[in-house]
């Protein structure tokens, strides 16, 4: 992952170079349907149309899969505008999106029981 210092509208003195919403040309709703525990991985498609740089770095974090919320960290992006860029890629077969997976194992219902019985007992 990249260090944050090496991302190009961040300056440590200045701070944010560019707004937020710049990024994202103003547009807060993404194409996708995406939460912040979507996962997004690089399909490999060479992206069609024009990505600007900051497209191209969240592709780059999306090497593995990721969850949006990952992306925005990284990025230091409202999650909003992270969603419209990863929604690009999307409609633009660079990215592949998912929902997150969880466990598939039962949860232990005596676990569950025994913290209830110690949340009654504090109250």
């Amino acid at each position: 992952m990249p260090h944050p210092q090496d991302v190009p509208w961040l300056d440590d003195a200045a701070g944010r170079l560019i707004r937020p919403y710049t990024v994202s040309d103003g547009r807060t709703r993404p194409t996708a349907a995406l939460d912040m525990l979507s996962m997004v991985r690089a399909t490999g498609a060479e992206p069609h149309g024009h990505l600007g740089p900051e497209h191209t770095q969240a592709l780059g974090l999306c090497e593995r899969p990721t969850s949006v919320a990952e992306i925005a960290a990284y990025l230091r992006l409202p999650v909003i505008v992270t969603k419209v860029l990863l929604s690009d890629l999307v409609d633009c077969g660079a990215v592949a999106t998912h929902a997150p997976r969880f466990d598939d194992q039962p949860t232990d219902v005596s676990l569950l029981e025994a913290v209830l019985d110690g949340l009654r007992r504090q109250l």
